[in-house]
C-alpha cells in the first residue's frame, strides 16, 4: 500500500513539473512581459488608489484627535511593501530542484513576516477603536479583502483589471 502511495505521489509530481516545463518553453518566446515603463506607471497608479482608499476608510472612521498618532503607525504598516525582486530565471535554472524549493520557501517567509506586519499593525488600531468605529473597520475591511481577492483571482487567470471573471 506504502509503496503504490509513493509510486502515485511521485507520479503526480512528475506529471505536475512536466507541465511546467512544458508551459514554460510554450510561452517563452511567444509572450513578452510588460515594458519597465508600463510597471512602473501601474505600480504608482496602484500607489495613488492604496492612498486614496486609506484616506477615505480615515474619513468613514471619523477619529479623534487622541487616535491620531494610533492611525499614523497603522497606514505606516499598512504600506505597500517594497516589490521583492524576481528571482533571475539563469541563476534559477543552475539550481537543483531542493534548492529552488528552497529558495521559493525563503520568499514565502519574506512574503508571510510582510503580511505579520501589516496584521499586527491592524490589531493595535482596531483595539483603539470605539465600538462603532470597529464596525465601521469591520464594515470596510471586509469590502477592502473583497476588493483585494478579486484582484488576485483576475492576475492568477489572466484577468487583468477588466471585470471579475
Amino acid at each position: 500500500m506504502k509503496s503504490i502511495r509513493t509510486t502515485l505521489m511521485a507520479a503526480s509530481l512528475m506529471a505536475g513539473l512536466s507541465g511546467l516545463a512544458m508551459a514554460h518553453s510554450s510561452n517563452e518566446g511567444s509572450i513578452q512581459g510588460p515594458s519597465t515603463e508600463r510597471m512602473e506607471r501601474m505600480h504608482a497608479q496602484m500607489g495613488e488608489r492604496h492612498a486614496k482608499h486609506l484616506a477615505e476608510f480615515k474619513s468613514k472612521l471619523n477619529l479623534q484627535a487622541s487616535q491620531e498618532s494610533a492611525w499614523a503607525q497603522f497606514a505606516q504598516s499598512m504600506q505597500r511593501p517594497e516589490r521583492m525582486p524576481r528571482p533571475d530565471r539563469a541563476s534559477m535554472e543552475k539550481l537543483s530542484t531542493p534548492e529552488r524549493l528552497d529558495r521559493m520557501q525563503a520568499m514565502m517567509v519574506e512574503r508571510q513576516a510582510q503580511m505579520q506586519k501589516r496584521i499586527e499593525g491592524a490589531k493595535i488600531f482596531y483595539a483603539g477603536l470605539s465600538t462603532a468605529q470597529q464596525q465601521v473597520f469591520d464594515k470596510e475591511s471586509a469590502r477592502a479583502m473583497g476588493r483585494m481577492g478579486g484582484d488576485v483571482h483576475r492576475m492568477h487567470h489572466g484577468g487583468g483589471h477588466h471585470g471579475r471573471h
